[in-house]
């Protein structure tokens, strides 16, 4: 006979947990099973310690200002342990004309850049007068119809260090539709923006972690949770108002199933309701950590990144010593380099010798580093990102329409509704706030996000 439970998550990454927190906090008593494929939980979510040093295969941290994830980490106590690097404190670089030139994160500071030329600063303000236009876009296209073509390279930047994918691919209104939603009520993103002016002294948001990096997190989450791993699932479906869903060994029934998994998992699995794409694209990315003696003159601050024009090897890299302490032995420095993504796959097919090599050769050609490295690892994780590109929209339309027809059917994962770790939690406890009141999925209205770089 089927296994019974309330509640069956499928998928025990961020966004699984997340919803299985969430429930569990305003239920305790409720029946939560969690099916994951794997040995381990969290997904792309993944530390590196070795010798000392403490990298990320996945993501190196997330914004403070998101209000489910400050709930999570307050109920998990994760709060009084986080290790903060606050925006307003450190310095972000882009590689431009060969050169590493602070980002500019405010109006001064982006009117004093050398960034862009005094006409290309006067262009910003067109965009006062540039009515929206209707029709999907792409990322690149949208900004140089609204800002002019000089701002170019920092949405590249931008666009690189969120997706490591392609601004001539990504859609505008996948990437960020708050903005877009705030663009048409305005008629102007610098109208709209002035309208929701930040309050006077409200500081930049902090980049989180924890002292055992990102993947404390996810430990955290998993401990006392019900998860049942090897268990790949293979078909779900619905029979007399109950969800069936069959691994290779057995079948459970449940009244909700969350499908916490990433996007194009969950379209193998929905494939017979006919989603408008079988599959988005995706961008795999390695990461080069390399631990230098502290004669290396890294900059102070985040890091940098590097617009496709500058054809550097490297996307960009982390200055991991400066965001969080203990990220490497005493006297020495991390920097984690980033390499491959959506336009330059061919890269992870170099052997670890050869993009060790690559990427000490494009470091030491913009930061003063007088000696090789003495640590050195290749980290390639088993995740892809994905990527939100034209036609994206479709398929949250089409989300959107398949939960309100299968009752206790919800979806959230890496994919869904964004890529950011933000996003995720906050899409898993809006899942988890349906369950509880037993509500269809209708869609909020998007958030403005603001563009750190």
């Amino acid at each position: 006979m089927p296994e019974k439970h309330e509640i069956i998550i499928v998928g025990a990454g961020l966004s699984g947990l997340s919803a299985a927190h969430f429930l569990s906090k305003s239920m305790p008593e409720i029946d939560i099973l969690i099916l994951e494929q794997d040995s381990r939980p969290g997904g792309a979510v993944r530390s590196f310690n070795e010798q000392g040093y403490l990298a990320e295969w996945g993501p190196h941290g997330f914004l403070d200002n998101n209000p489910a994830s400050r709930a999570l980490l307050s109920e998990t106590g994760l709060d009084r342990i986080a290790q903060k690097a606050p925006l307003n404190s450190f310095v972000r670089f882009v590689c431009h004309q060969g050169q590493l030139v602070q980002l500019p994160q405010s109006p001064p500071a982006l009117l004093a850049t050398s960034l862009l030329s005094p006409l290309g600063k006067l262009r910003l303000l067109g965009e006062f007068f540039k009515k929206p236009l209707a029709k999907e876009q792409n990322v690149g296209q949208w900004a140089a119809y609204r800002f002019g073509p000089e701002i170019l390279p920092l949405v590249d930047a931008a666009i690189t260090g969120t997706f490591a994918g392609d601004y001539n691919r990504l859609s505008i209104d996948a990437v960020m539709p708050g903005v877009r939603a705030l663009e048409k009520e305005a008629g102007s993103v610098l109208k709209g923006l002035l309208r929701k002016k930040r309050k006077p002294g409200a500081l930049l948001p902090a980049m989180t972690s924890f002292p055992l990096g990102m993947e404390q997190l996810i430990t955290t989450l998993s401990t006392g949770a019900n998860i049942l791993y090897h268990s790949p699932v293979r078909e779900i479906s619905r029979k007399n108002q109950v969800w069936e869903i069959s691994t290779e060994t057995r079948t459970y029934r449940a009244a909700s199933v969350i499908l916490a998994l990433p996007v194009n998992r969950s379209l193998e699995l929905l494939a017979t309701h006919a989603p408008p794409l079988s599959a988005i694209p995706t961008a795999r990315i390695a990461t080069v950590a390399l631990g230098f003696t502290d004669k290396a003159q890294v900059p102070f601050g985040f890091g940098y990144l590097s617009p496709e024009r500058e054809e550097r090897f490297a996307m960009g890299a982390l200055f991991s010593t400066n965001m969080f302490p203990g990220r490497a032995p005493a006297g020495r420095v991390l920097m984690e380099a980033l390499v491959g993504g959506r336009r330059h796959p061919e890269r992870l097919e170099l052997s670890d010798e050869e993009l060790l090599s690559r990427v000490y050769d494009d470091l030491r050609k913009l930061i003063p580093l007088p000696e090789p490295p003495c640590f050195s690892r290749v980290l390639r994780g088993n995740s892809s990102i994905p990527q939100l590109e034209i036609g994206y929209p479709a398929l949250l339309t089409w989300k959107d329409a398949l939960e309100q027809d299968l009752n206790g059917l919800h979806l959230c994962g890496f994919g869904w509704e964004g890529i950011g770790m933000n996003d995720m939690i906050q899409t898993s406890r809006i899942v988890a706030d349906r369950i509880l009141r037993r509500a269809g999925g209708k869609r909020q209205n998007p958030e403005v996000k603001p563009v750190y770089f």
